[in-house]
């Protein structure tokens, strides 16, 4: 694969795997961040990378990979000297609200993304991220368990017991 199949897979992927990155991070600046590494990776591995076969679920299996390694060593760091954890809330601006809809409805639905996005940030990362593979990279379950390296079983299992998870979050929080 050389540099402009990597260009053309940038501009059929990059929306979805920025997304994608968003989902897993939280923040834009982490977001853009992993993005970027997630694609430099690809340079480095595009001998690797087969065109035939699906590049965006390799490309995703960079994004979590790196991602996973930065938590980690974000973990360890923690252990060996922690910080102090600084309120992103204001950071975090909600996505635009559709200008049709009444105030109440936009209130009603904002309300409602952020109670699953918080159920969701609540669920371990061997749930969330099939979770987020699926739902916002639209990965099939055969994509993602091949980015993740894991059996079919294992990814329909996961996706199951998140969605328990979530449902069981969402109706004791709901009134």
């Amino acid at each position: 694969m050389d540099i402009d199949e990597l260009i053309e897979l940038v501009q059929l992927h990059g929306k979805s795997i920025y997304g994608f990155c968003y989902k897993l991070t939280g923040t834009k600046e982490e977001t853009d961040d992993l993005y970027q590494e997630t694609f430099l990776k690809a340079v480095e591995l595009r001998h690797k990378m087969d065109g035939e076969r699906n590049p965006k679920a390799f490309l995703i299996a960079i994004a979590v990979r790196l991602h996973k390694n930065h938590r980690r060593k974000h973990a360890w760091r923690q252990r060996i000297a922690p910080t102090v954890v600084l309120d992103e809330a204001a950071a975090n601006k909600p996505a635009s609200i559709s200008k049709e809809a009444t105030p109440e409805e936009a209130v009603l639905s904002l309300e409602l993304r952020t109670m699953i996005q918080d159920a969701a940030h609540h669920l371990d990362d061997k749930l969330k991220l099939p979770l987020y593979m699926f739902y916002t990279a639209d990965m099939t379950v055969e994509e993602i368990a091949s980015a993740l390296r894991i059996p079919q079983g294992t990814v329909k299992s996961r996706l199951y017991k998140a969605r328990q998870t979530m449902r069981s979050i969402l109706e004791v929080d709901s009134p």
